[in-house]
């Protein structure tokens, strides 16, 4: 523990900047994610068929092992930012697109029959009735693509990307040192605070952006 916390002390600068460019890529990748997925949801969800390619789709990017994604995007688009943003939005597009349809799917059609019985159109039932009750569904999806982002994030190290990762990958590649084990398990464990504290946050955001009526 002494070791950890000398490492720690020592780098506390670097430990900030990278975490902070740890939870900046997430969100801005979940951001991407979260208007592509939706828009996705939004254009399917009425057709089961329509649906159950989406799901697939993204489900079959899914089940590429992060290595393997990463590998075959860099010598496309290079190292960096742009293979781990590619990847990291490709990643989080399955709970994001499946609760969107979810969401929107189980809104109760009596409710949208008596928004279009007072005049409103599609687009105003979909923007505010449909996607408002759909919304913890949604949320739900973005949480759950968060934290899986801040895993893959780590392995991102291996295509020069930002964040914490660099630090694991450091460590590990250098098994033996004095300070191998702590810096490695120093990102780890920094990792874990970020992602619960954004999961955190999150909780926050549903209390604050849903009505008490459909919680």
């Amino acid at each position: 523990m002494n070791s950890i916390w000398e490492f720690i002390s020592h780098r506390r600068s670097q430990l900030v900047v990278d975490s902070y460019l740890h939870v900046s890529a997430v969100i801005q990748c979940l951001l991407l994610a979260t208007v592509i997925g939706v828009a996705v949801g939004i254009l399917v969800y009425r057709s089961p068929a329509g649906s159950a390619i989406a799901t697939a789709l993204s489900s079959t990017i899914l089940t590429i092992p992060s290595f393997a994604l990463l590998g075959l995007l860099i010598p496309v688009v290079g190292l960096g930012v742009p293979p781990t943003v590619i990847a990291l939005t490709l990643y989080s597009l399955l709970p994001i697109v499946r609760n969107t349809i979810v969401g929107l799917g189980a809104v109760d059609p009596a409710i949208t029959d008596a928004a279009k019985g007072i005049g409103m159109n599609r687009v105003l039932v979909l923007a505010r009735v449909e996607l408002p009750l759909a919304w913890p569904s949604i949320l739900t999806g973005m949480r759950v693509a968060t934290q899986m982002a801040m895993g893959i994030l780590a392995i991102a190290a291996y295509a020069k990307g930002p964040g914490l990762g660099n630090l694991i990958f450091s460590g590990l590649s250098r098994v033996g040192s004095p300070t191998a084990v702590p810096q490695a398990l120093t990102g780890t464990v920094l990792i874990v605070i970020l992602a619960l504290i954004l999961d955190g946050i999150y909780v926050v955001i549903g209390r604050l952006t849903t009505s008490k009526g459909i919680r």
